[in-house]
C-alpha cells in the first residue's frame, strides 16, 4: 500500500471513529448520559463478573483518576456502586444497581439501530475483510 494509501486509510479511521460516536451520542442525548458516562455503562455491563475499578478503566480506556469522576456521577444518579474488597482494602468492584439496567436496554437499542442502519448495503464478505484489516492495524499498534 503506497503512503498516500495508507494516509487516506488512516483518516478514514479517526473520521468514521469520530462519526460513529457523534452520531450514537445524538442519539442518546435524550438519556440524560454524556458519552462516557454510556460508555461506561456499556463497558459494565459486558462484564460477567464485577470488575475492579482498574479493570473497567482499562476496559473504557480512560485513566483511574477520570474513571472515579465518572462513577461518582453514576454513583450519584444510583446507576452503580462501589463494593469493598475484602482481600485488597485499596481496590474496589463495580457493581450495576437494577435502575441502570433499563438505561442500558435502551443504550443497547439505540446502538443497534445504528448499526442496521450503517451496514445496510455492505456486503458480509467486504465487511469480514475489513475487520482483518482493522484488525491487523490494531494489533500492529499494540505491538
Amino acid at each position: 500500500m503506497s503512503y498516500p494509501d495508507q494516509h487516506r486509510f488512516a483518516m478514514q479511521v479517526a473520521q468514521l471513529s469520530r462519526a460513529w460516536r457523534s452520531e450514537l451520542d445524538r442519539r442518546l442525548v435524550g438519556l440524560g448520559l454524556s458519552q462516557a458516562r454510556w460508555l461506561v455503562l456499556l463497558h459494565l455491563a459486558r462484564f460477567s463478573e464485577m470488575p475492579t475499578q482498574r479493570e473497567l478503566a482499562q476496559s473504557v480506556g480512560v485513566e483511574g483518576p477520570t474513571l472515579a469522576r465518572l462513577l461518582d456521577s453514576l454513583e450519584a444518579q444510583e446507576l452503580v456502586t462501589r463494593v469493598a474488597v475484602p482481600e485488597d482494602r485499596r481496590a474496589k468492584k463495580i457493581a450495576l444497581q437494577p435502575k441502570a439496567q433499563p438505561l442500558i436496554e435502551k443504550i443497547e437499542a439505540i446502538s443497534t439501530q445504528l448499526r442496521q442502519e450503517v451496514f445496510a448495503g455492505i456486503d458480509e464478505d467486504d465487511l469480514r475483510r475489513s475487520q482483518l484489516v482493522h484488525a491487523r492495524v490494531l494489533a500492529n499498534l499494540t505491538k
